[in-house]
């Protein structure tokens, strides 16, 4: 069994700047020690402009110690959620210091309005992070504190759940991503087994993942009303300070989607049912080659991840190779799967000493590579703005966030040959580049199509906040059937269909936080063509909107990448025809 990560380096941490207000020696998990500071930093004098400016880095400086503090809690308790010592530490962090915070950040942000009243900063420079301010009040309410305070809780319990989620196959007990390489073997009864009980594992806590997200459901629904808000939509897209579009926009792209994409989707699984010579497919038969070969292989280990992954960085751009190797000789990364790990992957900045950590739950397979490359993208997005000055703008929107990670996964498959060239596999009937490029092209396809369905399905949710279990469930089918739940075959397997939301942790601990990759999906895919005509070009534009951080509206930063913000049937058509052609269909 792979050992914890002793995760050293989050000890080591030192703040990338010379600190200019916070001590060097606070207690972060301390609520009297962090409330002090606060109140401290509200008593600051403003007599100047200069004043207001110097007021605001440290403003910064503040809120990335806190942040960074909530990072570090955050990663200890997903690296191993059945360390108890790290659930209790985050469970303390977010039940005792973050409630104390919210109501503090809220009087800076009301400080904030009234100096520059008194004092006007530049307005081409502070406009969007005004405007992030603004919103940012307008949602603030007390009684929501302890409310978020509880989802905050639940979402940890969700965690510590699919954590827990392991299975005993074939004599040997696996945690669900290590379940996941088994659908990638040709022999179809194999693939069946592990499906199905990888299936009656989640089925198994079905009752307590409804009762979790039932509770959630109560709470967000609670909290937009105390905000004044009509219903949780209309509160989350405020939250999430959705400026440049709309939930009817949202509806724009499910509509598209349906049009423009789901017949190419329909295109490639009869492709592969043919290829496949099936007269259905089930749900196992969704990942395997469809001609047969052998599962990609891409490495044996996490070092020839880690060295084969940096010599694709270095091939591309020197520093962002460099950036890489930065990363991995100071312990950045965790990447394998365990037993006791969350789920998922994900990157996070630490915000106060400008660096990225990734995690995620490698196990071998082809898939490992591109998620690599998504957080690999995030981590080069947080170096190239981490010279912002302020905090805001060392994060950009999720929209642009996701162009960086996706967009990443593009460029970079260009260089593939460093995993699956012939001196390091035998050869094979076809190029193993070429197939983990279109199998990657496909599941494109596919997450445009899922993202539709799961983001119609939280659409619904909210629209009906006092539905029943059983509501949902048939909503979510009748869902799955309008973007092609049905190409696929699930007689018999109707549980197992009715509760496929479940392990998307998105619904749950992230409401609405979805949309995003589709929305930055179309946006990576216009940059990859814009590559295929000039790819130094299309490498500097990238890196120069990613330096940009939170600093622009989101339209802004997708025109300095070389892209368009849009989701409409004239710019989505033809890159899925470039995709079409990719995949050799006719």
């Amino acid at each position: 069994m792979t050992k914890t990560p002793t995760l050293k380096f989050l000890t080591q941490l030192e703040p990338s700047q010379r600190m200019r207000f916070v001590p060097k020696d606070v207690n972060w998990a301390e609520a009297r020690e962090v409330k002090s500071l606060f109140e401290l930093f509200l008593s600051s004098r403003i007599n100047s402009s200069e004043d207001l400016e110097n007021w605001l880095l440290d403003r910064s400086e503040l809120e990335s110690s806190i942040s960074e503090a909530g990072a570090i809690f955050y990663i200890k308790m997903t690296c191993q959620t059945d360390d108890v010592q790290s659930a209790e530490d985050y469970k303390n962090f977010i039940t005792t210091v973050i409630p104390v915070v919210k109501p503090l950040e809220h009087k800076l942000n009301g400080k904030y309005l009234n100096e520059i009243k008194r004092f006007a900063l530049l307005e081409d420079y502070y406009s969007v992070h005004d405007r992030s301010i603004k919103a940012e009040v307008e949602l603030f309410v007390d009684e929501n504190v302890p409310l978020q305070t509880k989802v905050d809780l639940l979402s940890q319990e969700y965690q510590t759940l699919c954590g827990a989620m392991t299975v005993l196959f074939d004599g040997k007990e696996r945690t669900l991503p290590e379940m996941s390489k088994f659908l990638l073997e040709t022999d179809r009864h194999l693939r069946e087994r592990a499906w199905a009980a990888t299936a009656q594992r989640r089925l198994a806590d079905q009752e307590r993942l409804d009762h979790l997200f039932n509770e959630m459901l109560k709470l967000r629904c609670q909290i937009a009303r105390n905000a004044k808000f009509s219903n949780f939509t209309e509160y989350q897209f405020r939250a999430f300070q959705r400026f440049d579009y709309t939930p009817q926009d949202c509806k724009q792209y499910h509509e598209t989607i349906e049009e423009v994409v789901l017949p190419l989707w329909r295109e490639i699984l009869e492709k592969r049912r043919q290829e496949m010579k099936l007269e259905k497919l089930r749900p196992w038969d969704t990942a395997v080659d469809p001609l047969g070969q052998k599962p990609l292989k891409p490495f044996e280990n996490i070092e020839q991840l880690y060295s084969r992954t940096k010599e694709i960085f270095l091939k591309m751009d020197s520093v962002l190779g460099q950036q890489f190797s930065q990363m991995v000789e100071e312990g950045l990364l965790d990447l394998e799967s365990r037993k006791g790990k969350a789920p998922g992957g994900y990157q996070s900045t630490l915000d106060n000493a400008r660096k990225p950590f990734i995690f995620m739950n490698a196990v071998g397979v082809d898939d490992d590579i591109w998620t690599l490359f998504h957080e690999s993208g995030h981590a080069f997005h947080a170096l190239a703005c981490a010279d912002q000055r302020l905090l805001k703008y060392r994060h950009a929107p999720m929209e642009f966030n996701e162009v960086a990670s996706m967009g990443m996964e593009l460029l970079a498959s260009q260089s593939l040959d460093y995993f699956y060239g012939s001196t390091r596999f035998a050869c094979s009937p076809l190029d193993q580049s070429a197939r983990s490029r279109q199998a990657h092209l496909e599941d494109i396809i596919f997450t445009l199509v899922w993202v539709a369905t799961i983001d119609c399905f939280q659409h619904w949710i909210y629209e009906h906040p006092f539905h029943t279990n059983t509501e949902r469930k048939e909503a979510w089918l009748n869902i799955r059937k309008r973007f092609g739940g049905n190409f696929v075959d699930w007689s018999g397997l109707e549980e197992e269909h009715g509760f496929l939301w479940h392990r998307q942790l998105h619904i749950f601990e992230y409401p609405f936080y979805y949309i995003e990759y589709g929305i930055a999906q179309l946006g990576a895919l216009q940059l990859w063509l814009n590559a295929k005509k000039d790819g130094k070009a299309a490498l500097d534009n990238y890196k120069k909107a990613l330096a940009l951080g939170g600093s622009q509206p989101l339209p802004k930063l997708y025109e300095e990448a070389g892209i368009q913000f849009d989701f409409s049937v004239r710019m989505i058509a033809p890159l899925m025809e470039a995709i079409k052609n990719e995949l050799h269909l006719k």
